[in-house]
């Protein structure tokens, strides 16, 4: 038998239910933006943050961006506002694409490698969260019937990246100042759609790191050195990528193998280790030098070598010099008197005298008579006279 169930007449206790059209056109939107490979989004309003402002200008005062000149307080203070960059905003899309790719090690072929961090493995993020933006704002304005004014922005524009994330819900701040996005720890890389339409904003997640400190604690360096606090100077992703000249000396040795960044605070973090593999294909490696490059080679590539293997990468960031510069301290920090022959050919003939400076300091912390030989040949012949202080002091070593 059918029973004929009916709705209950309107009244005040019971009106006919409606679909709010602002909520029905927020979660259109993240359908969208999934269907665009774009891993995670959520929504903020497109209101000032007042907060972060007094933050930053605190965070500049004690000298915590040191060396990053462009970041100064009127940056910071435009930057907390983004209708400074769009008047018509109304709202936020937060985004963010997910690259952790699971379990990896270094390989083990007998040849010193270095390392560079997970997100410049592959092909440069700027471009590809920007273009799959492009391809949103597209669809937008298809769902919508009109055009849409918009800014795409991925890291180098004038926002608060992570300020918009953690005030839509995308994530929350850890101790090791990353934005930690469940499911997918802080390996999320991070863009924005500014939009001239009311979007229903999603709220913050009541998140923290309860009384965990491994991310402090396991600084190589010591740059986190308070809670949700980064001290840039002593960062390696800092003295790896920003810094144009010689690494202090007394970092040096902290650096391990690192060459371009660094992953420690996100990878000994308990909610990163949780994160789901991803295998987005523009973000994998197009080969081993990519993720893990010979130290040797990297110390004599080319220009034309240098270009091939990293253009389209964000690796260029950093300059061959700088890559050079850093594979130098990594083979002081793991290589071996067998790395020594390389050592001195680079002290010798590299045509940049930053490397040849931090190559002597390689030779000095590996030490033994050959190196010593190579350091004292390298004093002689040596014109630059701040590489023959570093040949100097890298004799004391011996």
């Amino acid at each position: 038998m059918r029973m004929n169930i009916s709705s209950p007449a309107p009244s005040p206790l019971f009106p006919h239910p409606r679909c709010d059209p602002r909520a029905q056109l927020s979660a259109r939107v993240k359908v969208l933006a999934a269907r665009n490979g774009l891993t995670v989004s959520a929504i903020a309003s497109a209101d000032p943050f007042p907060d972060v402002a007094e933050h930053l200008d605190r965070h500049i005062e004690a000298g915590h961006v040191e060396g990053l000149d462009w970041f100064t307080s009127e940056r910071a203070r435009f930057s907390t506002d983004v209708r400074n960059l769009q008047s018509s905003a109304r709202s936020i899309l937060s985004v963010g694409i997910a690259y952790w790719p699971g379990p990896t090690e270094k390989p083990d072929d007998g040849i010193p490698r270095g390392r560079i961090s997970r997100y410049a493995w592959g092909r440069d993020y700027h471009r590809v969260i920007k273009r799959r933006l492009k391809a949103l704002h597209a669809d937008l304005e298809r769902e919508l019937d009109r055009p849409i004014e918009t800014r795409l922005l991925v890291d180098t524009a004038r926002i608060v990246e992570r300020a918009v994330a953690a005030r839509a819900g995308l994530g929350w701040y850890g101790k090791n100042a990353c934005l930690i996005v469940p499911g997918h720890g802080s390996w999320v890389l991070l863009g924005e759609m500014l939009l001239d339409f009311d979007l229903e904003p999603d709220k913050p997640l009541d998140r923290n790191c309860g009384r965990c400190t491994i991310c402090i604690d396991r600084c190589p360096t010591g740059a986190i050195v308070a809670p949700y606090t980064i001290h840039t100077p002593s960062c390696i992703s800092y003295l790896t990528i920003e810094l144009r000249e010689s690494i202090p000396r007394e970092l040096r040795p902290r650096m391990g193998d690192w060459v371009y960044g660094c992953d420690v605070c996100q990878e000994v973090c308990p909610y990163t280790g949780a994160a789901r593999a991803m295998d987005d294909e523009e973000l994998m490696p197009a080969s081993i030098d990519n993720a893990w490059p010979s130290l040797r080679w990297l110390l004599e590539m080319t220009q034309d070598e240098f270009g091939a293997t990293y253009f389209g990468t964000p690796v260029p960031r950093t300059k061959r010099r700088g890559l050079a510069r850093n594979a130098a301290v990594a083979l002081g920090n793991i290589g071996t008197v067998d790395d020594i022959p390389v050592l001195h050919r680079a002290l010798s003939g590299h045509d940049e005298p930053l490397v040849r400076g931090h190559t002597a300091w390689a030779l000095g912390k590996i030490g033994g008579p050959e190196a010593r030989r190579a350091l004292d040949r390298g004093r002689r012949l040596e014109p630059d006279a701040g590489v023959r202080d570093e040949i100097t002091q890298a004799l004391e070593m011996c």
